[in-house]
């Protein structure tokens, strides 16, 4: 049965930031994702910027960040929330934890923050977005773990920061235009695998071979403005048939809680989904402790980052999401006598 308008919308949407956690499908109620997706408002223009939900207020006499490249100085509400993560990782020595764990704390000081969407979208060229007001459920990934690399390796410069978000968002880890940018979550976890910044540990936490190919953009062209370019359409499409030889595993929502045992703090999720042409719906971390492994993300249908209690009974909730596909951060620090 063909997708209906409001679904496909949703979809294509959402798409553009990575995964499709912008498609209101990552926190939906059981029941038919057709019906949950089409009962949302879908935008239609990229939001204006953010308001910060609880503004940290920046150390007294801060000297101001300065802009890396061609990247903007941040916000003052980014930079605030920049130098206090920093400091407060420093006053509770972060740093000496295990990495994963570095993660999970760098994560729960961005709980609360609202949940927005498009913001890659929105400026009218490609620009390096580095924003801590507010994030879909990317880049709430992709900030925390470039926040945690910064605290693992001792580093304060907001440059230091803007270049790991750069690493992880674009191809060979530097910005060159819309297409350079990792659109499929496969696409992202593989080229981070071979950046050496995470390890897909799916197949050894009890996954099995996940047969998807992955189309959504270039069936959806005209759903896209920036594709309306003839080069760009073909950059894409190139990408996505080199996708076809990238192995994907998934973990099946049925056994999620059996592969507790060997999932870490910090460990980051992404939801396999039933929905053609795309790999992944919504991506978060392994959020663990004595009493629980939950889900941590920015959940859009809360509006803001939040914790799941539990991983499988989150993803188990929601029709479309089939299963789990778990990347494991790399330690960025140099090993003990290297």
């Amino acid at each position: 049965m063909p997708t209906s308008p409001p679904v496909r919308l949703a979809l294509v949407f959402s798409l553009t930031a990575l995964a499709a956690c912008g498609s209101r499908l990552d926190e939906a109620p059981p029941a038919p994702p057709a019906e949950a997706v089409a009962a949302e408002v879908v935008p239609t223009a990229a939001p204006a910027p953010p308001s910060a939900a609880a503004p940290l207020a920046p150390p007294a006499e801060a000297a101001p960040l300065a802009a890396v490249d061609s990247v903007e100085a941040p916000d003052p509400e980014t930079a605030a929330a920049f130098r206090q993560i920093l400091a407060d990782a420093q006053a509770q020595d972060v740093a000496a934890r295990p990495f994963g764990e570095v993660v999970q704390w760098v994560g729960e000081q961005l709980i609360g923050r609202p949940y927005v969407a498009g913001m890659l979208d929105a400026p009218p060229e490609e620009t390096l977005v580095v924003d801590l007001r507010a994030f879909d459920c990317v880049l709430y990934v992709e900030n925390t773990l470039a926040l945690a690399r910064a605290v693992a390796l001792g580093q304060d410069d907001y440059a230091d920061y803007a270049r790991h978000v750069e690493a992880m968002r674009y191809r060979e880890g530097q910005m060159d235009g819309y297409c350079s940018r990792l659109h499929y979550f496969s696409d992202w976890i593989d080229e981070n695998e071979r950046g050496g910044r995470v390890q897909n540990v799916t197949a050894a936490v009890g996954g099995e071979p996940f047969d998807k190919e992955v189309t959504f953009m270039t069936q959806n062209r005209d759903a896209y403005p920036k594709l309306v370019s003839d080069e760009t359409f073909a950059c894409v499409a190139d990408m996505e048939a080199g996708l076809r030889g990238v192995e994907l595993f998934y973990v099946p929502q049925d056994r999620i809680a059996e592969a507790y045992p060997l999932l870490q703090a910090g460990d980051v999720i992404a939801t396999a989904t039933s929905i053609g042409g795309l790999d992944v719906t919504h991506t978060g971390f392994v959020h663990q402790t004595p009493e629980h492994t939950g889900f941590m993300h920015a959940s859009l249908s809360s509006d803001r980052v939040k914790i799941s209690d539990d991983l499988a009974r989150y993803v188990q909730g929601i029709p479309s999401q089939i299963g789990v596909v778990v990347a494991r951060p790399v330690d960025p620090r140099p090993t003990a006598g290297s």
